[in-house]
């Protein structure tokens, strides 16, 4: 079974977030082993530049097998193209890392280490929704490669 790693700068606070995430990564488990690696927001005395360093730095200690960033400036993707990614990925390692960078984004050194971008739109979301939306669009691409009609 492959195991999805998805690495996030901050952390779910409110209760309503972690409800949600916790629902998915529930409807996840018969799919594979999924784990959430929260990673500490370092902006609060550093300079942009020191604070995508740092969290970029702690970000690629924890990355294992194909790396995939969200970044909302990478090629679009539908459903139906992580899906693909996702099967054709599994193929090949037991693990893919998705990348869910701070609210500067992640240093360049990060983008150049990534193995794929993903792009879900060119709309700006809330670190937490984002999480949210992440999981729920891993959880569809499960679907849509197990031919159920949830994705419908």
């Amino acid at each position: 079974m492959i195991k999805i790693k998805l690495i996030c700068v901050g952390k779910l606070k409110e209760k309503f977030w972690v409800e949600a995430q916790n629902e998915y990564i529930k409807r996840l488990q018969k799919f594979c082993k999924f784990e959430i690696v929260e990673l500490p927001e370092k902006n609060h005395t550093s300079t942009i530049s020191e604070t995508l360093q740092r969290e970029g730095e702690l970000i690629l200690e924890k990355i294992e097998g194909k790396s995939v960033l969200f970044d909302i400036n990478a090629k679009l993707f539908n459903s139906q193209n992580l899906a693909d990614l996702i099967e054709k990925s599994s193929q090949a390692t037991s693990i893919i890392s998705f990348v869910i960078g701070g609210s500067y984004g992640v240093s360049e050194k990060v983008k150049h280490q990534m193995n794929e971008k993903v792009s879900f739109g060119k709309i700006t979301l809330p670190h937490n929704l984002a999480r949210i939306v992440a999981i729920e669009q891993i959880y569809r691409a499960f679907n849509i490669i197990s031919g159920t009609n949830y994705h419908k």
